[in-house]
């Protein structure tokens, strides 16, 4: 291990306290302070190689306008599409990201209710302690509790731009019939009553969006909203993690040489191959950039990686495994 890595050291005998200068210690930190920024979005939309065949879908999607519904495993790049498209063509995006209790109604907007009932407290306690004409109680459509929502804010741009709704399957039943109307009419009513009416949230004469959702799989998503879509499914396979390899393969140059990065390669594709019938999912691309990182980051050599090293005995497989009982099946 060099000393890039020798973050935290071991010492089998204990930590001399009164000697430990932690100031020191975090120096070694600096070592390590950029290792993720290639994996943020945007900054790895930089190096994102999308196929002909998703080149085609997107087009597709953007020619009728319709969502493009993608589909596949973790680290198969379908959210790295949507902030590709972002950087091809210069434009905003609005990332929601669904999660379990998510609600077509937290797209369009939030009701913030803990300010309201904080201020319908205060405004009462006011009431009880006052002598002087007591505040009013405030309004439930006071737009101060009102938080307009990725979804509302996209309607109101006024040019092109990207909406990114982020792992759909995620969401209870409901959320993907409960968007038809929002992805087919671009509107949505106002939130609030009022005389005379609100008027609806809508795009206007302003371009549609061009809408990306994607999807893990976890569940399969309603008939009519799959209609509505355009779909493509990404499956993580050899070719796509060679491409992805050949994309990345420069932020590993200076320390792992391309017949360690390519050795390195066909060892991931073995162990890939052993787990895939006993762990869901196997290690995928990302899996395979952290190793490459922290096979970078300890200065691994040929020799560690050759074919006659055990797929248990390889270097840093805490990058690559997940579940502990995987470790008995390299065996």
């Amino acid at each position: 291990m060099t000393d890039s890595l020798n973050f935290l050291r071991y010492q089998p005998q204990g930590i001399d306290w009164d000697k430990h200068d932690p100031a020191t210690e975090r120096k070694r930190l600096a070592a390590s302070a950029h290792a993720a920024d290639h994996r943020r979005l945007q900054q790895g939309a930089r190096n994102f190689l999308p196929s002909e065949y998703l080149v085609n879908a997107v087009n597709a999607a953007i020619a009728t306008r319709s969502p493009l519904l993608l589909t596949g495993d973790p680290g198969t790049g379908k959210t790295q599409v949507a902030y590709y498209l972002e950087q091809y063509f210069g434009i905003p995006l609005f990332h929601y990201q669904v999660h379990s209790d998510s609600s077509a109604r937290d797209l369009r907007y939030d009701f913030d209710a803990v300010a309201y009932l904080r201020d319908a407290y205060l405004a009462s306690l006011h009431l009880e302690q006052s002598d002087t004409e007591p505040a009013a109680p405030p309004e439930r459509t006071d737009p101060r509790y009102l938080h307009k929502g990725k979804l509302w804010l996209a309607y109101e741009h006024p040019g092109e731009y990207v909406l990114l709704i982020n792992e759909i399957d995620k969401a209870p039943r409901d959320f993907p019939n409960d968007l038809l109307q929002e992805l087919a009419d671009y509107c949505f009513d106002h939130p609030f009553p009022s005389d005379p009416p609100n008027p609806p949230i809508e795009r206007g004469d302003r371009p549609p969006p061009i809408v990306i959702i994607t999807s893990n799989g976890e569940r399969r998503l309603p008939d009519p909203f799959l209609r509505r879509c355009i779909v493509h499914h990404i499956e993580l396979d050899e070719e796509l993690l060679t491409r992805i390899l050949g994309a990345w393969e420069g932020e590993f140059a200076e320390r792992l040489s391309p017949p360690v990065q390519k050795q390195a390669f066909r060892r991931f594709l073995e162990l890939r191959r052993r787990l895939e019938k006993r762990s869901r999912p196997p290690p995928g691309a990302a899996e395979l950039l952290i190793w490459l990182t922290i096979l970078a980051a300890q200065g691994a050599e040929l020799k560690q990686l050759q074919d006659e090293v055990p797929l248990a005995e390889l270097p840093a497989l805490e990058g690559l495994i997940k579940d502990h009982e995987n470790y008995a099946h390299l065996r």
